[in-house]
């Protein structure tokens, strides 16, 4: 009798649990389809945001205009907007809800000196100053829409806790970044969410370069080069001869190592012996601690340079980045919405400008249909050859990105094609892919929790007993390191 009593109860409390269950994938998927709609509903003002960015192609830290387009469709939006914040004029912040979880995504807009192009398939200057080479016009513009999609399910209360956009100027080599985390800025984030433009779709599971940068300044005393030449000492003499002692020494370092410099000012006339000169270096390696011990030593040939030379030398830091902390907890979200979103796909016309593009590559460039394709989700061993403030992000909260094909598949960053690709809707589409996918990544943080708090794990594990501390020293943010 008891038994024949138990069962109808075990079959309604069964019945109960996976109504329950699949109301809650239900959930998930109502609101990820609501968000990715209102995303694509909005594809002509994104697009002609992302452009306007293209077109203002402003330097790091003077990226007046666009971090102002940025924030005002955040304040439209109903965000909270604090401006100006760790001491960086074009940075802020963006709130809206309270309450935890607090889901953070990084947004950038920096354009690169000398890259100045239209959006033709041919080289053609735009007759700028610079060129949105990496596609951060996109970035800023892809993030703001990832958070305002969130904001209006928080909005409709069909999700709790509070979402946070990050304008984060000057990556390319202003590092940032590092100031916004060392202004404690990320203390109450849970997760931090990027993407990055690129030529290929996938989840970001390679690391970066650490990276120091300076600039050395050396200073001698004019005289005119072939009437009185013993009476001057060359500052140019002492900068040629700080890089040729780098450059010897490239020989005996780490074989992961990457350094690379430009003369900034070498003088302005043959026949006057320059008293100034000054050198931009650019130091990296995957260890953070190699690249300081590395550092150190080009700044011992600076200091030789300037014995030598009868030269004074002094030298300014300017950015210093960590290397790339990962979480495979987040990338696996990531990795399952980045499918559900899919890659881009080319009109005819776009096929043509692809080619084209192509074309005036000097290697064999990879399938052009590479641009639809997701890539598996791989642990890749090396640090890549890039650098990224992100970095310091990854030791400050758990962090996950993306990449998505916003450039011609085989595109370089830092490049004229990248730049071209950038200012047409080859790279809007790619731009959309990453808004929708960090979009529905963070709407599987806000409603399953226990992710967080796996990611959190994980990334205590990964930072272990390292207390953070920023390459760059305490020095205040380099707001004109382009001038």
């Amino acid at each position: 009798m008891r038994s024949k009593l138990l069962l109808p109860v075990f079959l309604f409390l069964s019945i109960s649990l996976f109504a329950q269950k699949k109301q809650t994938v239900s959930k998930d998927d109502q609101f990820k389809n609501q968000a990715t709609t209102q995303i694509q509903s909005n594809y002509d003002h994104y697009k002609t945001m992302a452009l306007q960015i293209w077109d203002y192609a402003e330097v790091g830290y003077k990226e007046t205009k666009s971090s102002a387009l940025l924030q005002k469709d955040l304040q439209d939006n109903g965000f909270t907007v604090e401006a100006g914040v760790a001491g960086i004029p074009t940075a802020f912040v963006a709130t809206y809800g309270s309450g935890k979880p607090v889901i953070a995504i990084l947004a950038e807009f920096d354009a690169l000196p000398g890259l100045s192009q239209t959006n033709a398939p041919v080289k053609t200057s735009a007759g700028k100053e610079a060129g949105h080479a990496c596609g951060h016009h996109l970035f800023g513009v892809a993030s703001v829409a990832s958070g305002i999609a969130i904001k209006k399910l928080i909005e409709e209360k069909k999700l709790t806790g509070t979402i946070k956009v990050f304008g984060c100027p000057a990556e390319e080599g202003g590092s940032g970044k590092v100031y916004l985390v060392r202004a404690g800025l990320f203390k109450d984030v849970d997760v931090a969410i990027h993407w990055h433009p690129g030529n290929e779709n996938g989840v970001t599971m390679t690391s970066a370069l650490a990276n120091m940068s300076a600039k050395f300044r050396f200073y001698g005393i004019s005289a005119h080069a072939a009437a009185s030449p013993e009476r001057g000492r060359s500052a140019l003499d002492g900068v040629e001869a700080m890089d040729n002692m780098v450059n010897m020494m490239r020989e005996h370092i780490p074989q992961e190592t990457r350094i690379h410099y430009v003369i900034t000012n070498g003088g302005k006339a043959p026949n006057v012996v320059p008293d100034f000169a000054e050198v931009y270096y650019y130091v990296r390696h995957p260890k953070r601690d190699v690249v300081q011990s590395i550092f150190q030593r080009v700044v011992n040939a600076a200091n030789g340079a300037a014995l030598g030379t009868d030269t004074k030398m002094e030298y300014e830091m300017i950015g210093g980045t960590h290397d790339l902390l990962l979480n495979k907890t987040l990338a696996e979200v990531m990795q399952k919405n980045l499918e559900k979103t899919g890659g881009v796909v080319y009109t005819p016309e776009e096929m043509e400008f692809a080619k084209k593009i192509q074309s005036t590559f000097t290697f064999n460039a990879p399938s052009i249909s590479n641009a639809g394709i997701i890539k598996p989700l791989k642990v890749e061993m090396d640090a890549g050859g890039g650098s990224t403030d992100v970095g310091d992000v990854s030791y400050a909260v758990p962090t996950v990105g993306l990449r998505t094909a916003t450039w011609v598949p085989g595109t370089p960053a830092h490049s004229w094609q990248a730049v071209a690709c950038g200012g047409t809707e080859i790279g809007t589409k790619g731009m959309m892919v990453s808004a929708k996918t960090m979009a529905m990544t963070a709407i599987d943080l806000f409603l399953h929790p226990e992710l967080i708090e796996k990611a959190k794990t994980e990334f205590k594990q990964m930072l272990g007993d390292y207390q953070y501390k920023a390459l760059l020293g305490d020095r205040k943010p380099a707001l004109n390191y382009r001038d």
